[in-house]
């Protein structure tokens, strides 16, 4: 599908890929990642040609159809619905042909290729993605114009996916999504059966969807077999050979050079010294790892406070009087909490997060701040409202009014900020570099509670395992809102659903409530299927009781003989052979096949049932 020859590109006199060479077959699930700033989103442009090249080649089969998401979305009446089935150009250009068309034969090809792409049952596929995505019926037939940016993205995500390309390539996908869209994703990506790329810092995702991980680093490609936990024990696994063999390789010319410089002098053993120097010269050498300095995440240590830290008696919340969003609300904080906020985009978790900041006035009830109680407030919007002309040290000095510079720069130092990166512009860094600067300009102060919405959206790896740590090490409180479930599941031990209107506590884990989540979709998906039988009512014939359970059945052994394999493939032997890797990999697609065309049949059983 996709190979990359000696490829090398470099912008603004800075190299991101030195004859970097990959290979992609069709089929393939692979995940691209790499620290910020390395060159990840640069190849997704190279290959859909947006840029070209220094030098090498890059070669995809010419019939491919190459998917990416969007950013030209229109900005007007087009509704939601219609945005995504245009994404389609070929059926959109064939059904505007048959209203115009008179050629028989050119009729008749027509509503073949129609009939061939599946176009009739498009505005239904359309939808479920849509839904998947977290737009109701209602938010699907409004116009494109009525949405945010973040909304938007989905919509662009939605279309993607919904043109089904050859080559699908995805760059973090998960930025814009709430966890329950994110749980939607995974299992559609997971049973994508054409050849996905997918740059991602957020682990779950690809663990859960990924065959292969492709490595950017120090400017070269890797392919490793695997989802990214195998692809960490199999790279952990070759640095340490690679390191072996370094050291063993230095040892031995450390040996061969002591000879030479011994005997380099000595008549009778000059030869042989010149002999041991020509044979470390044709060595076969090995460079040192170069080890990838660490980011580093270090937040101040506030001083107690006595409990409660916060109240909240009876309290509304909301944005106009009379329209609550969260309703009749108890809760207490104290210093040591550590809470995740579960519950789908529009629940009211950002609403409550202001409040606690003191950002959004309750509508009413009772809010109780301890009096000498910092706040420290991370939204993710706020990188967008940074002044891209200032520097990192120009902010915080500004915020810090009267502190010594030598202080300032030790606290940027605690975020892995030298003097050289304090004093480059906003505008010229990362966005996962704009986020410390964030995580800097909110916790200067100690605060004794750190409100996160959304904190790791723009960190890589090293990143995001960084700020668990800090976290984990910080003495306050914590209030978390994320769909990345590692962090929820390493910072936080309460848990708390926004939902309907109230905050309850979650007595489970986030394993649970990801299956809680697909079960409520099976059901509302049931439910949909049930009303439009009910609405239809036109008699049509109805599948077998028996045909549904064979449906069933088959579905169910097709997705247990898959499960038996992916377990397999976590297994120690997999994971320490590569040919049993691949031997499993091959079971693995013809299994998921399997699983394909079984649901293919209950869905096709479930719509008769429907019609």
């Amino acid at each position: 599908m996709l190979k990359l020859r000696d490829v090398t590109f470099r912008i603004a006199g800075r190299t991101l890929l030195d004859k970097a060479s990959l290979t992609i077959p069709t089929g393939y699930r692979v995940g691209l990642i790499g620290p910020n700033g390395t060159g990840k989103s640069t190849l997704f442009k190279l290959i859909a040609g947006e840029l070209e090249l220094d030098s090498g080649e890059i070669e995809i089969v010419s019939s491919a159809k190459i998917g990416m998401v969007r950013q030209d979305l229109p900005d007007d009446d087009t509704t939601l619905i219609d945005v995504v089935l245009a994404a389609d150009t070929e059926r959109s250009e064939l059904l505007l042909e048959t209203e115009t068309m008179t050629d028989p034969d050119r009729i008749a090809y027509v509503y073949e290729r129609l009939n061939d792409i599946d176009a009739y049952n498009a505005p239904a596929r359309a939808s479920i993605i849509l839904s998947g995505l977290g737009f109701n019926q209602e938010a699907q037939n409004s116009p494109i114009s009525d949405f945010s940016g973040g909304w938007r993205m989905r919509v662009a995500l939605a279309a993607a996916l919904f043109r089904n390309p050859d080559f699908l390539m995805l760059d973090e996908p998960t930025n814009h999504l709430d966890f329950e869209a994110i749980v939607w994703l995974e299992n559609y990506l997971a049973s994508y059966s054409n050849t996905l790329i997918i740059i991602s810092h957020d682990r779950d995702i690809l663990n859960k969807t990924v065959t292969h991980i492709a490595h950017l680093d120090q400017l070269k490609l890797t392919m490793y077999t695997g989802n990214y936990d195998q692809f960490e024990t199999l790279r952990a696994q070759k640095l340490y050979n690679h390191q072996a063999l370094f050291e063993k390789q230095q040892a031995q010319k450390k040996k061969m050079m002591a000879f030479v410089d011994r005997f380099r002098a000595t008549a009778s053993k000059a030869r042989q010294a010149q002999s041991r120097l020509k044979s470390i010269e044709k060595m076969d050498m090995v460079d040192a790892i170069i080890a990838e300095r660490a980011t580093t995440f270090t937040f101040p240590e506030p001083e107690k406070l006595p409990p409660p830290m916060i109240t909240l008696t009876n309290v509304d919340i909301g944005y106009a009087p009379g329209k609550p969003v969260l309703k009749k609300l108890n809760l207490r904080i104290d210093m040591e909490d550590r809470i995740a906020l579960l519950g789908a985009n529009g629940n009211g978790k950002s609403t409550l997060i202001k409040l606690l900041s003191n950002t959004l006035d309750a509508l009413s009830g009772d809010v109780y701040h301890s009096p000498k109680l910092r706040v420290g407030y991370f939204a993710q919007h706020q990188a967008e409202e940074l002044d891209l002309s200032s520097t990192a040290y120009e902010l915080l000095r500004d915020a810090m009014v009267g502190t010594p510079e030598s202080k300032i720069r030790g606290i940027l130092g605690r975020f892995g900020f030298d003097k050289a990166k304090s004093d480059t512009k906003i505008e010229e860094l990362s966005g996962g570099e704009k986020a410390r600067v964030l995580f800097c300009l909110m916790s200067y102060d100690a605060p004794h509670i750190m409100l996160l919405d959304e904190p790791t959206n723009h960190l890589d790896m090293d990143a995001r395992e960084a700020l668990i740590q800090a976290l984990n090490n910080y003495n306050g409180c914590v209030i978390l809102v994320s769909h990345d479930p590692h962090l929820v599941e390493c910072v936080a031990d309460q848990l708390w659903l926004v939902k309907d209107g109230a905050v309850t506590p979650y007595n489970d884990d986030v394993d649970s409530y990801r299956r809680l989540i697909i079960e409520q979709r099976r059901k509302e998906r049931a439910d949909a299927k049930k009303d439009a039988k009910a609405a239809k009512g036109n008699g049509k014939s109805k599948p077998s009781k028996n045909g549904m359970q064979k449906a069933e059945a088959a579905l169910e052994t097709a997705s247990k003989e898959l499960g038996d394999i992916e377990k397999q493939m976590a297994s120690p032997k997999a994971l320490n052979s590569h040919k049993v890797m691949e031997d499993l990999l091959k079971e693995y697609d013809k299994a998921k096949q399997a699983v394909d065309v079984a649901e293919a049949a209950w869905l096709a059983v479930q719509e008769t049932a429907g019609a």
